[in-house]
């Protein structure tokens, strides 16, 4: 897997699908995102590439109060790579980068810096200041979009959040079932 920092200096990728997201944890929800991702990347004869932020956006935001980072970067990246990720692009999450609408976002850096074909997005998945969601891509008619239904284990919703409060309430073994790998906790 190639790694990348920002946007300055990023080759010419070939056939770029692509994904966003914090991705903390890497957790079965997540696993099943990247899953297609790679999947539809080698449908195309393309790349798989994962964008991701650091710090974490909740930090710039001033939202981090209780924040505990389930996965570091360097963990997460190890954990990207075993699923078959081609391309880790690490974006440096200031205040300057959280003004930018979804529609800026998708058009100057997806398709122009990154020249993706292809967005793979999970159900509930927002982004930029707007809060962009997949139906917003695709009246831009500028990328295919791929949804990624909800992620459910024993009946139970798998996000960050919920793995976060089952860790706070020391319920380990249910937090690492959702994970999909054992649980770390970075403050």
């Amino acid at each position: 897997m190639r790694l990348f920092r920002g946007f300055a200096a990023l080759p010419a990728f070939r056939h770029a699908v692509v994904t966003i997201g914090s991705f903390d944890g890497v957790h079965l929800g997540h696993r099943a995102l990247i899953g297609r991702l790679v999947a539809e990347a080698r449908a195309v004869g393309g790349e798989s590439v994962v964008l991701t932020f650091e710090p974490h956006p909740r930090v710039t935001l001033g939202d981090s109060d209780g924040l505990r980072i389930l996965t570091p970067l360097d963990r997460k990246a190890a954990l990207l790579e075993q699923l078959g990720v081609d391309v880790l692009i690490v974006i440096p999450f200031d205040r300057a980068f959280s003004a930018l609408s979804g529609r800026e976002f998708i058009r100057q850096h997806i398709c122009q810096m990154i020249g993706a074909e292809t967005i793979v997005v999970g159900y509930n998945h927002r982004f930029g200041h707007d809060r962009l969601d997949a139906d917003g891509i695709e009246t831009l008619g500028v990328l295919r979009v791929v949804r990624v239904g909800e992620c459910l284990v024993d009946g139970r919703h798998v996000s960050s959040t919920v793995i976060r409060r089952l860790l706070d309430e020391g319920r380990v073994e249910e937090a690492e079932r959702l994970l999909g790998h054992s649980a770390e906790i970075h403050s």
